[in-house]
């Protein structure tokens, strides 16, 4: 047998155990009605993966079951089966977790301070997301986007007056809704991406330790960052 088939058998039956382990090691069961099962479940990512697992699981039944002889098999995997086998195992077995991708310094802010204030740090520093806390206590994330809505809200009623207004009038306004999430350290980035693509007002998603609020905050992930479109923190 080839180095490519022995490496992605070896891959496979790695899949194949781990596969067992989640449906608690049932008897009797092939790798495909394993991959249909477990397609099922609430939050799996099995079924980004499902057509080339079965195709593999076809693969698998060739390398194995039609060699003619010990040293001469029919079907010998290409290259792009043993890549995308490993692929498949390391996102199943060893997702990638939000840390240290998404590791970044986060700076919070007081509930107190000035609209003029946060306005003057987006012009100098381009920040675009804001913690805001009270004694500790996480209260809600100001962005760019509910600030402008704000702003815009305001005009509409004569000249913006920012005398003396605080960060706390943006939380009680109606553009928080559910624009952030909390997220342990061990979240996977499959995890983060299925939360921006099903919660449509998610604009910002926290790291803190064990997903706690109040906890230090470890990092934040927007959209862009899923897709490496860095700007300026």
């Amino acid at each position: 047998m080839g180095d490519r088939a022995e490496e992605f058998l070896s891959s496979f039956n790695r899949i194949e155990k781990w596969f067992r382990e989640q449906l608690n090691n049932p008897t009797n069961m092939g790798f495909s009605e394993m991959v249909r099962r477990l397609s099922r479940k609430k939050d799996s990512h099995i079924p980004l993966f499902q057509d080339d697992l079965l195709q593999m699981a076809q693969l698998r039944n060739a390398i194995v079951h039609e060699q003619i002889s010990t040293d001469f098999i029919i079907a010998e995997p290409n290259e792009w089966a043993v890549n995308r086998m490993h692929e498949i195992e390391e996102a199943l077995i060893s997702p990638e977790k939000v840390l240290p991708r998404f590791a970044k310094k986060v700076t919070g802010f007081d509930i107190n301070i000035s609209i003029k204030e946060i306005l003057s740090i987006v012009a100098r520093k381009q920040y675009s997301q804001f913690p805001i806390y009270h004694n500790g206590v996480f209260k809600g994330l100001i962005t760019v986007r509910g600030l402008g809505i704000w702003l815009a809200v305001e005009s509409s009623k004569g000249d913006i007056q920012l005398e003396g207004r605080r960060a706390s009038e943006l939380l009680v306004s109606n553009y928080k809704g559910s624009n952030f999430q909390f997220v342990s350290k061990e979240t996977t980035v499959f995890q983060v991406e299925e939360m921006f693509a099903t919660q449509v007002r998610l604009e910002a998603i926290l790291i803190t330790k064990d997903g706690d609020p109040n906890g230090s905050l470890l990092g934040i992930i927007r959209p862009r960052d899923l897709y490496n479109n860095l700007e300026k923190e």
